[in-house]
């Protein structure tokens, strides 16, 4: 029997407000002591009222516009109730009737995977766990989060993390969320069931909780796979719907509770808060202000600049980074080697693009010295660093640590002369015919006058030199 899967996802993105959900708190979470980022509000606290973030209703109407959603009118809070140590009231504010949007797609290589609806609401707190003790951080009660619900379409792993890693491009795009997987910004349910190729039916799943990153998802859902194949080779396919855990440890997905219909949840309006009529022209000035998405913009730098497919992806993965590509391409008038220098050594300087120290004039500087045998390719790569860790110009960089090329053929004759004289071995075993060891010599002119040589010039005349029969 050949088992097809049927995956379906639930992604929670804090969005990127200033304030939390329902109150005035900064919705800043990290690096902050505990408890602090915190009023009467998201604690819970008997006869405090909830007001909508309007920024947040603002940006997750883009995102579902982005992902071609259908946007109601007329859009509902309501309480999700369940008791647990990090919900203080005993419920969650979400949608679940009337949602923000509805009926979307994300189209990926010609596939739709369909979007069931994207709505809002508050986070939890956070639970940490000790030997001794469970504690409680209600920094994160609170914050907004953007619930995306897909259809049931996955049918392989691949399709799932290909998918996910669009949809962070596109919230990253957009400023609705910053998306950061490794600091619980974007944070996955992944439910997942099989059945036999061709039939239509749906059985019962498993929903594995908060996954945090792409490789946590791509794991879990292989693990669950080959749980679940063998629970049908063994002539007993899973019976009931349950929710796991997925332990990094032990690589493995663990039992966690029997998962909750809706009916549990006891949904019901959320008395504190009326009806939120979204109003066509507010719908439609968003609209007109979609950037352009990734995929758009991704097929447009294969088409135009001529980059690879995988370059293309790497140079939409951020707005900040498709900016500096594009500015830094423009003013070099070469946006393949603007790839390749962002890819080969911007990537690699910093962890937040955020943090950028330079602008792209000044790496079109570099780029441009670089090509005119001005500065050596690997002191190129040194000036770009010194720009990122000390926020000065190249030019100040270059005249301060004595990175620019020399250009005198005599010295540069002179420097080669003297490390022919001084490896009197390796030159006659390179007369001998051992030719390889000629990168051997290039290595020691560069090393000594510290990359400021051309590698090209040195290696014309060190073959001169050395092929010289007086």
């Amino acid at each position: 029997m050949i088992l097809e899967s049927v995956i379906g996802l639930e992604i929670h993105a804090r969005l990127n407000t200033r304030s939390k959900m329902f109150c005035a708190c900064d919705n800043v979470i990290f690096d902050q002591a505990p408890n602090t980022q915190v009023c009467p509000i998201c604690l819970g606290f008997p006869g405090m009222l909830p007001v909508v973030n309007q920024e947040a209703v603002k940006l997750g109407v883009l995102t579902a516009l982005a992902l071609s959603c259908e946007i109601l009118e007329e859009c509902k809070f309501d309480r999700k109730n369940y008791f647990y140590p990090d919900l203080p009231k005993g419920y969650q504010i979400s949608q679940y009737k009337q949602p923000l949007s509805k009926k979307g797609y994300l189209e990926i290589k010609n596939q739709r995977f369909g979007i069931t609806r994207v709505h809002l609401e508050e986070d939890a707190g956070k639970l940490i766990h000790t030997q001794e003790a469970s504690l409680v951080d209600f920094n994160r009660s609170g914050t907004p989060l953007m619930e995306i619900v897909t259809e049931p379409d996955f049918r392989s792993v691949e399709d799932v993390v290909v998918f996910l890693k669009e949809l962070q491009k596109i919230l990253r795009c957009l400023g609705s969320s910053q998306a950061e997987m490794e600091k619980g910004m974007l944070r996955v349910d992944a439910s997942i069931s099989l059945r036999p190729q061709g039939e239509t039916k749906l059985y019962p799943r498993s929903e594995i909780k908060n996954l945090n990153s792409f490789r946590a998802v791509q794991k879990a859902l292989n693990f669950e796979i080959k749980r679940q194949q063998k629970l049908w080779e063994e002539g007993k396919p899973q019976s009931a719907q349950v929710s796991l855990l997925w332990d990094a440890d032990k690589e493995e997905t663990q039992f966690m509770r029997a998962k909750e219909e809706e009916n549990d949840y006891r949904y019901f309006p959320e008395p504190d808060l009326p009806p939120l009529k979204i109003e066509k022209d507010f719908i439609e000035k968003l609209k007109q202000n979609l950037p352009e998405l990734p995929l758009v913009k991704q097929k447009h730098y294969i088409e135009t600049f001529g980059l690879s497919n995988e370059v293309a992806g790497i140079m939409t993965s951020n707005p900040t980074l498709s900016a500096l590509f594009e500015t830094t391409g423009k003013i070099c008038r070469n946006y393949k080697k603007t790839a390749n220098w962002i890819g080969s050594v911007v990537l690699g300087l910093y962890d937040n693009f955020a943090d950028l120290k330079f602008i792209a004039a000044d790496l079109a500087e570099v780029i441009q010295l670089v090509e005119e045998n001005k500065l050596s390719n690997l002191n190129g790569k040194k000036v770009v660093e010194l720009m990122q860790a000390t926020g000065l110009k190249p030019n100040v960089i270059i005249e301060k640590y004595n990175l620019a090329q020399k250009d005198n053929a005599g010295e540069l004759e002179q420097i080669c002369q003297k490390i022919i004289q001084a490896n009197s071995e390796q030159v006659a075993r390179y007369r001998a015919g051992k030719e390889t060891l000629l990168g051997f010599f290039i290595g020691q002119a560069m090393r000594g006058v510290g990359n400021n040589l051309d590698p090209k010039k040195v290696k014309e005349t060190l073959e001169r030199l050395l092929n010289f029969k007086p």
